[in-house]
């Protein structure tokens, strides 16, 4: 949808998009990605053979970065970028401010895709490492 936003010149299709894309991005992607989050800690958790598997650990910490990238680092922007639009075409904000974090949001969701790319890879390959222990 990034790629697809039309300039703020045309605002109001531009304060379209953002809105729905802030509303996706608070009721489908964090929803999910929330529970995926806990599904798989829950799964690390209550068997027995993850405890000691590295990989798994490994795949824990990934989850929980992407998680957290995704809360700080798309949905805080999507939702501000959508009241800012929204603001902007009721005439309370000088459209000249909007998509000021369009390039950051992009560079985020790559970066995203390729952690959750790895996180995928570690629950497929299944490396042998082994978790430090005290």
């Amino acid at each position: 949808m990034l790629s697809l936003t039309p300039s703020p010149s045309s605002l109001a299709e531009y304060a379209l998009m953002r809105g729905t894309m802030g509303a996706i991005a608070t009721w489908i992607f964090f929803p999910s990605l929330g529970l995926t989050l806990i599904a798989g800690l829950l799964a690390i958790g209550l068997n027995r053979g993850y405890h000691d598997a590295g990989w798994a650990w490994l795949k824990a910490a990934t989850g929980i970065l992407v998680f957290e990238s995704g809360f700080v680092g798309v949905l805080g922007p999507m939702q501000q970028e959508a009241e800012l639009s929204a603001g902007a075409l009721a005439g309370r904000i000088d459209p000249a401010t909007l998509a000021g974090s369009l390039e950051a949001e992009r560079n985020t969701l790559w970066v995203l895709l390729a952690v959750a790319t790895v996180n995928v890879v570690l629950g497929i390959w299944r490396p042998r490492l082994m978790r430090v222990s005290k």
